[in-house]
């Protein structure tokens, strides 16, 4: 905590008021973004785990089926069934902001053919091992691109909650109180300069109702100042 640098006057006390105030209301605002930035991070973190869980387990029944199938048919002959795919698929990527941060959305574009078909291959020479391991991989694809949206929005709210918690500390930590030690500061000086100026004026008023000083002052040619008369005797 340290006192800014500024001259202990009224309108520097107000200035600061004013900030002190809009600190304070900013400090509130982003402590409330940051408590529901949180709040939505867990809910994130709790989703991506069970969505992952899902398609950990989808993804090995998956594969085992294509090592079943693999077992059956010759590496070259599995390569060349699955290398001529009839379908292209590409991704939709979208942006939202949600509470100041933009994250993805991501949805599948399927291009429309007819003749397209997840089995691009003659089922006379397949297994029925490579069958289930392509449906398998079809099915889990949705849940797999999912899983990236949520990878990459947990991603981007973390650093939005870890920015948010730099300036919510920074305003609570040392804005606000370097703001309050300097109205301090300001309102001791200031009264401290008003007890100061009473404090003369009492002192006038006191040698203005001293009778000597009275008469002295009443006396004819002290304030005039052509006098040419005896000033030692009027002091």
């Amino acid at each position: 905590m340290a006192r800014l640098k500024v001259t202990p006057t009224r309108m520097n006390l107000n200035t600061l008021k004013e900030r002190l105030a809009t600190s304070s209301r900013g400090y509130k605002l982003l402590k409330d973004k940051q408590d529901e930035l949180m709040r939505q991070f867990m809910d994130l973190i709790r989703e991506n785990k069970r969505l992952r869980e899902e398609v950990e387990a989808e993804l090995s029944d998956s594969f085992a089926d294509f090592l079943v199938a693999s077992a059956f048919m010759s590496p070259e002959f599995l390569e060349e069934a699955v290398s001529s795919p009839t379908q292209k698929v590409g991704v939709d990527i979208g942006v939202k902001n949600v509470m100041s941060v933009r994250i993805p959305t991501m949805d599948f574009v399927v291009e429309e053919n007819e003749n397209a078909s997840m089995f691009s291959y003659g089922y006379a020479e397949t297994s029925a091992g490579l069958d289930q391991a392509i449906k398998g991989l079809n099915d889990v694809m949705e849940k797999l691109l999912k899983l990236a949206e949520l990878e990459k929005t947990t991603q981007l709210m973390a650093d939005e909650i870890e920015a948010t918690r730099r300036r919510v500390n920074a305003l609570e930590y040392r804005t606000i109180p370097d703001l309050q030690e300097t109205i301090k500061y300001i309102r001791a000086k200031l009264e401290e300069n008003e007890r100061a100026t009473i404090a003369r004026l009492m002192k006038v008023k006191d040698i203005i109702a001293d009778p000597d000083v009275t008469d002295t002052i009443n006396e004819p040619g002290f304030r005039d100042p052509n006098f040419t008369g005896d000033r030692q005797a009027i002091q």
